[in-house]
């Protein structure tokens, strides 16, 4: 099943990241240790099956 925005940045908080700033419907997120950055489409729709992969890729969490 397919996450909503609000569990993917959840689970990204989770794993040492943070909010550093919102443009509009999208969430950028940052973490300080591994100084990568991720933005997280924030709607009130699940994220598709291949945007939720990237954006976990991105992360580094897959």
């Amino acid at each position: 099943m397919p996450m909503m925005p609000r569990e993917m940045i959840r689970l990204l908080q989770k794993n040492g990241f943070e909010t550093i700033s919102q443009n509009g419907s999208h969430v950028k997120l940052r973490n300080s240790e591994t100084g990568k950055t991720v933005i997280v489409p924030y709607h009130n729709k699940a994220l598709k099956k291949g945007l939720e992969h990237q954006i976990l890729k991105q992360a580094g969490l897959i």
